[in-house]
């Protein structure tokens, strides 16, 4: 017995199902691939905040010692708040020793050792948090790139409509469902639409901090080199002994 032919409305309704489906789940596919990618740049800069910034700051809150400089210092560089403070930093001596360890010194004196090493700190800190910010800018744009995909993708893929398109296909009215319906009710043409959508990325404020740009050294040297002068007075010289420096 001979095989039917199949009808060519049935070999055309199927292509146009496959392009539709091919197209739809192409273009997913291409924004969560550059939803992944901004997540592990997000990644790589939280890993980066903690390994330069965090750092700096730690080095240059334990040369301090006291809170009152501490907090002198943050006002003077532009910081609002004590980021990553922690008074237990100051009491460990193996944390001073791990932070200072491969950190370059010089000066001829103690005391000039201890105030090159506390600005050499803070222009390191400058340096990083400027690159930072300038990371963070860029993946503020990634995201806002993202969003426009999405927006594009939302208006060329309405879930409902294609869905109506293809129940036409399979011979069904606006409201008797044919085969490609499979029983739809209402309300299920919306819950696949939500569940089919591409959520976008969230805010990056919300996953990473904003710091603020840091005053330039060359503009608080002086103020920061009488900071230093006093913790060298209060704390330095032992703090020097600890380092064997």
């Amino acid at each position: 017995m001979r095989q039917a032919k199949p009808d060519i409305e049935d070999v055309l309704a199927l292509e146009i199902k496959r392009d539709l489906a091919e197209r739809y789940f192409g273009f997913r596919r291409l924004i969560e691939k550059d939803k992944q990618e901004l997540d592990r740049k997000v990644r790589h800069q939280t890993i980066s905040l903690e390994q330069q910034i965090c750092f700096d700051l730690a080095r240059l809150y334990i040369l301090l010692g006291d809170e009152m400089l501490i907090d002198d210092f943050l006002a003077l560089a532009g910081l609002q708040e004590k980021l990553f403070f922690d008074p237990y930093l100051a009491e460990s001596p193996t944390i001073r020793r791990r932070l200072f360890q491969g950190v370059k010194r010089r000066g001829l004196t103690k005391a000039g050792r201890f105030r090159n090493l506390a600005l050499d700190c803070y222009e390191s800190l400058t340096d990083h948090v400027n690159q930072y910010r300038a990371k963070l800018g860029e993946l503020v744009e990634a995201r806002e790139v993202i969003n426009e995909e999405i927006k594009l993708f939302r208006r060329k893929n309405d879930i409902g409509l294609i869905m109506g398109f293809l129940r036409g296909l399979n011979g069904a009215s606006p409201t008797h469902h044919g085969p490609m319906g499979g029983g739809l009710e209402v309300g299920l043409g919306a819950s696949v639409d939500r569940n089919l959508q591409v959520e976008p990325p969230p805010p990056i404020e919300t996953l990473l901090p904003i710091i603020p740009p840091l005053v330039p050294a060359p503009e608080i040297r002086d103020e920061l080199k009488k900071l230093t002068d006093l913790a060298y007075k209060l704390h330095g010289r032992s703090f020097l002994s600890s380092l064997t420096i």
